[in-house]
C-alpha cells in the first residue's frame, strides 16, 4: 500500500500509470478530495485522462486509509497543504496539474499560493477561497450529535445530488463511503475552513486555472465563484447546469472531459 509520509502520520494515495506508448505524456495530474468523499470519488474521470496522464488520488488527512488524527490534534490549512505535497513527493511529481474539489478546492488554491512553481495548472471544483460559516459547523454539529454520521450523510447526499443524477448502485455506493468519515473529522476538517479567505492574494495565482462549478450548490452559490474568476488572471469558468455540490461524481465525464481540453491545449500551446 503506498503511503506519503507527512509531518504528522501518513497518507495513502492510489497511482494510476497508463499513458499509451503513442502519446507525448503530459505533466502529472494530483487530485485532491473534500469531506465526504475519498480518493475514488475520481475513478470516473480516469479513461478521459490516464491515456496521456499519470494521475496520483489520495485518502485526505482523517479518512479512510490515510492517518485519522485524535480529537484533539491541531488542524490546519497549511497542515493540508503540506499534506498535498508529502504526497506529491512520495509519488514523485516535481511539476504537476492539480485538482481539488470542495475543501479540496480551497487546499489546492493555497497550495498554488505557497509553492507556484510546483503547479502547472490548477483546476476548481465546487470550491472556492472564501471558508465555512460558523452557521454550517453548528448545522452539521447537531446532525452529528442528534443521529450520528448517518443522520449527518443523508441530509448531505441531498444537498450533493438531485434525486434523479444518479444510478441507485452508484448513490449506495457513495453514501456507503460518507458514512465511513469520523465524526471528529468530519467537524475539524469543516473547522479549518472558517474564517478562510484568500481573497487579498489571489492575484498572485498565475499559472492557468480551470473553474468548474455546480448552478445548484447549497453551500457556494454561482457569485462566489465568479468572483472568484473575477480575481484570478488567467481563469476559465465552466457552470455545469442540473448540478449540486457533489458535481465531480455526478458529472465525472462532463468534468474530466472539459479538464482534458482545458489540459490538451496548454500542454500543446
Amino acid at each position: 500500500m503506498p503511503l506519503a509520509r507527512a509531518a504528522q502520520g501518513a497518507l495513502y494515495y492510489d497511482v494510476v500509470d497508463q499513458v499509451a506508448p503513442w502519446q507525448t505524456a503530459g505533466e502529472p495530474i494530483l487530485f485532491h478530495h473534500g469531506i465526504g468523499a475519498s480518493a475514488e470519488l475520481w475513478a470516473g474521470w480516469q479513461p478521459a485522462l490516464a491515456d496521456r496522464y499519470r494521475l496520483v488520488a489520495f485518502d485526505m488527512r482523517g479518512y479512510g486509509r490515510s492517518h485519522v488524527p485524535p480529537e484533539d490534534f491541531r488542524w490546519s490549512l497549511d497542515l493540508l497543504v503540506d499534506d498535498l505535497f508529502a504526497v506529491a513527493d512520495a509519488a514523485g511529481l516535481k511539476r504537476f496539474h492539480l485538482v481539488g474539489e470542495s475543501i479540496g478546492g480551497t487546499v489546492a488554491l493555497a497550495a498554488a499560493l505557497a509553492r507556484p512553481a510546483r503547479i502547472a495548472t490548477l483546476t476548481v471544483s465546487n470550491g472556492a477561497h472564501l471558508g465555512a460559516s460558523i452557521q454550517r459547523v453548528e448545522a452539521w454539529r447537531r446532525q452529528l450529535d442528534e443521529g450520528g454520521v448517518k443522520r449527518w450523510s443523508d441530509a448531505f447526499m441531498a444537498d450533493r445530488f438531485h434525486d434523479d443524477a444518479l444510478s441507485p448502485e452508484r448513490r449506495a455506493w457513495f453514501a456507503a463511503q460518507q458514512e465511513k468519515w469520523p465524526r471528529e473529522s468530519i467537524l475539524n476538517a469543516l473547522g479549518v475552513l472558517v474564517g478562510t479567505d484568500l481573497t487579498a492574494r489571489l492575484g498572485e495565482i498565475r499559472c492557468p486555472a480551470l473553474l468548474l462549478h455546480p448552478d445548484g450548490s447549497p453551500f457556494i452559490p454561482v457569485p462566489v465563484m465568479a468572483e472568484l474568476h473575477r480575481h484570478l488572471p488567467n481563469a476559465e469558468l465552466n457552470v455545469i447546469g442540473r448540478s449540486r455540490h457533489g458535481l465531480p461524481y455526478s458529472h465525472a465525464d462532463r468534468c474530466a472531459m472539459l479538464l482534458r481540453a482545458f489540459l490538451d491545449s496548454r500542454e500543446t500551446g
